[in-house]
């Protein structure tokens, strides 16, 4: 089991609940980082006590410092991308969870990798916009992508011990969000704080608002079809609104298999910090008679009214610099529908405008990481400037 591990977006959701698992398992905690939440980070630290932290720039790191003046145990603070690499790459820790929001996350991730570290991954943009790269770094360096997902998490349970290739399809399971059963027109005057209630789990604000739109489903689509090496139009998408299975396989013989429990990030997060063995969680027990989950459904998803999710298989069958420019429109026009900038039906109307300015100008196919950064700046800018 990891002893040690460092945590890249420690005061996140998944940030949080790892340290809660840790708490849990005793893991100790190397190293931290966050962007701008130095209040929660400041009582992470005095009760973790990392030997390192991180934070967005030297502003908060010196409001940071002063705030833990009268603490015996100070960490070395770092900011930026230097801090960052410096928390992913630390020597101590034996693994590292990747928990930060969007294509931040990329490069702390390649750079751990880079260092021998196994990673714990929550970060599904780190493969829609660089799974060309990362993939190929960690069979190169021969560490492990330990999937925190529900979903993923599940089609891992699911596969285990399976012969290799005998993976036919994946069944991936979504809620539908709060607006399952409306209509496009329905969705012309959705609040923040309606798109921000979602029916299932308790999770940050981007993810939030993605898992509304769908966006979530088509970045999981395309991270399942790295993770699993499995091609995207064998990946479907199954609305399941009690969120009690969290996503199935069919194998080559016809089987299905899947993974089922009350919807709980703790249960992925413990599993890939034991993995391969199963620790006690104290999670609720799984009751089948329990309301919640005496019936099960499913249904297709409405891809004429959430348009992010077939948008998201279009990026990923273009392949290329395709899948990050997509990710990063998405997370510009989710942030200003946040500030109340832009309508929550418009979110993927200049997401789909993006995607076909990218494809008129033509993209790369053979590309770094210099590429996959430069086409994500791009994709932001004309994004704002929309």
């Amino acid at each position: 089991m990891i002893q040690t591990i460092s945590i890249l977006g420690s005061t996140g959701s998944i940030g949080t609940q790892t340290l809660e698992v840790c708490h849990h398992l005793d893991i100790k905690i190397a190293a931290l980082a966050c962007a701008q939440n130095i209040e929660l980070m400041e009582k992470q630290i005095r009760e973790f006590r990392p030997e390192l932290v991180s934070v967005d720039n030297a502003e908060l790191a010196g409001k940071l410092k002063e705030a833990l003046n009268d603490f015996p145990d100070m960490p070395e603070i770092l900011h930026g991308m230097t801090g960052n690499n410096a928390v992913a790459t630390i020597s101590s820790a034996d693994a590292v969870v990747a928990a930060m929001v969007g294509v931040a996350g990329l490069e702390p991730v390649m750079t751990a990798i880079r260092a021998g570290k196994d990673i714990a991954l929550a970060n599904k943009e780190t493969l829609v916009a660089g799974g060309a790269l990362v993939m190929p770094l960690a069979k190169e360096y021969g560490v492990r992508l330990l999937p925190v997902d529900s979903e993923h998490s599940a089609i891992w349970q699911c596969l285990a011990g399976s012969p290799e290739h005998s993976l036919k399809r994946i069944l991936l399971t979504a809620s539908g969000g709060p607006f399952r059963g409306r209509k496009p027109e329905d969705l012309r005057n959705i609040t923040v704080e309606q798109a921000l209630a979602h029916p299932t789990w308790k999770m940050g604000g981007k993810i939030t608002i993605d898992s509304a739109t769908l966006m979530n489903k088509g970045l999981e689509v395309i991270e399942a079809a790295w993770l699993f090496e499995c091609p995207v139009e064998n990946i479907e998408v199954v609305v399941h609104p009690q969120s009690i299975i969290h996503s199935m396989v069919e194998l080559t013989d016809g089987s299905v298999i899947a993974q089922m429990g009350f919807p709980n990030m703790k249960h992925p997060i413990q599993l890939a910090l034991t993995w391969p063995e199963r620790q006690p969680s104290g999670d609720r027990r799984f009751d089948p008679f329990d309301p919640q989950a005496r019936n099960l459904t499913f249904e297709q998803p409405d891809t004429k009214t959430f348009r992010l999710l077939p948008l998201a298989y279009e990026a990923a069958a273009v392949g290329g610099t395709m899948p990050a420019v997509m990710n990063a429109a998405n997370e510009e026009a989710v942030w200003r529908f946040l500030a109340g900038k832009l309508a929550f039906a418009d979110i993927a109307v200049q997401v789909e405008k993006i995607m076909e300015m990218h494809q008129k100008s033509g993209w790369s196919t053979n590309f770094d990481f210099p590429e996959i950064m430069a086409a994500d700046l791009w994709a932001r800018e004309t994004t704002r400037s929309l």
